[in-house]
């Protein structure tokens, strides 16, 4: 039974055959997945999909690169979707200076209210961050991220970053970077994160494993991920599936 933490089945990657994949994926041991919003069209994707599907829950939230165009005032359209059934999260939301195409001051603004909203709805918050280490850290130092707990998702940055993440009570989410040769970085993390903080996800349509690297993504390809780690830490696959299954229903605090 794998867990996927982390998907964006909205996106126009699965227009074509959207249905016929997620039909698919409990018989290939896909157990769950949480779809989770970047944009503000796609909370309502999210919302639909987690009412066609028993299997796929969401979270609710603006990404860092997609919220250069909205009023601060649909903020509380995000408090107020936060509130359906089956809404597990508030994501995904951070900083991201790598693409840099909205001023930082608003991305703060966003990461702040979202923030805040997820403390006032009692929901962990699913954490995006790119070439942002010190202001994300810094910012959810400020926040006390600490009293909403949540998931560092793609992790990308250093073991000794992921220390001050784990020491604040969050997970660690890890996909189809580890698979690559280049990943030195995440295999190290992926060995020292103690394996009852860390959680599978694909950030899917992106980010596919080896042997599958630059091809469309799905939920289909984490037990790629499930060797990977597995294999860095020298433990069998069934342990990874178990612990990382028994995370995600902690992260989001479902029952079993």
């Amino acid at each position: 039974m794998i867990f996927d933490t982390h998907a964006h089945y909205d996106d126009g990657a699965f227009d074509e055959d959207r249905a016929l994949l997620l039909d698919s994926m409990k018989e290939q041991g896909i157990e769950r997945i949480v779809n989770i919003s970047s944009d503000f069209a796609s909370i309502q994707k999210t919302l639909d999909l987690t009412k066609a599907y028993d299997f796929i829950y969401g979270a609710v939230g603006i990404h860092p690169s997609d919220c250069g165009e909205l009023e601060k005032s649909q903020i509380e359209y995000i408090r107020e979707k936060s509130k359906e059934d089956k809404i597990l999260a508030i994501g995904e939301i951070g900083l991201d200076y790598y693409w840099d195409n909205v001023p930082r001051d608003v991305q703060k603004w966003w990461f702040e209210a979202q923030m805040e909203v997820a403390r006032e709805e009692k929901l962990p918050v699913v954490i995006h961050s790119r070439d942002a280490a010190k202001d994300t850290m810094d910012m959810m130092k400020a926040l006390r991220a600490e009293e909403i707990g949540g998931v560092v998702h793609c992790y990308s940055y250093s073991v000794e970053m992921a220390k001050t993440f784990l020491d604040m009570g969050f997970y660690i989410g890890i996909g189809g970077v580890v698979t690559f040769k280049n990943s030195k970085k995440l295999k190290e993390v992926a060995k020292y994160v103690p394996l009852d903080r860390i959680v599978l996800e694909t950030d899917c349509p992106y980010l596919s494993p080896v042997p599958y690297r630059g091809k469309r993504n799905s939920s289909l390809h984490l037990p790629y991920v499930v060797t990977e780690i597995a294999a860095l830490r020298g433990i069998s696959e069934e342990e990874v599936v178990k612990a990382t299954y028994q995370n995600t229903l902690d992260l989001y605090r479902m029952e079993q």
